[in-house]
């Protein structure tokens, strides 16, 4: 079974920057695409970022583009979230999710292991 560990979550400063880290174990890592995904008390969980098994291929949702790089080392297991000029309105819980072969949506649903995730707050 696949195995995600979230971590680097903390509370910052509106225009600050923290680095999230997702940590994959228990089969083929490369075999995996990877997403991180958010969620705000009283929200629905929404799409953050995706990144493809090769790291060729990523996707941003419009509200972090620009402001957030998603990238992963697949040497050492494990998916990384830049996160720059944080918002106010990026306060959530954190998750990294995986799945396995082609998808052309990037909801939840798709997504087939899941973190326990790590809580980022950011104070205006």
């Amino acid at each position: 079974q696949v195995q995600l560990v979230e971590s680097g979550g903390g509370l910052v400063q509106a225009g600050g920057s923290l680095r999230l880290s997702c940590s994959f174990a228990g089969r083929t890592f490369s075999s995996y695409a990877m997403g991180w995904f958010r969620q705000a008390p009283g929200k629905e969980r929404e799409f953050v970022a995706h990144i493809s098994w090769s790291g060729s291929f990523t996707r941003y949702a419009d509200s972090v583009k620009g402001r957030f790089t998603v990238s992963r080392d697949n040497a050492k297991n494990t998916v990384y979230l830049q996160m720059n000029s944080l918002k106010p309105e990026d306060t959530a819980l954190y998750y990294c999710a995986a799945r396995g072969g082609v998808r052309s949506v990037f909801t939840p649903a798709t997504y087939d292991y899941w973190g326990q995730g790590t809580q980022v707050t950011v104070s205006s």
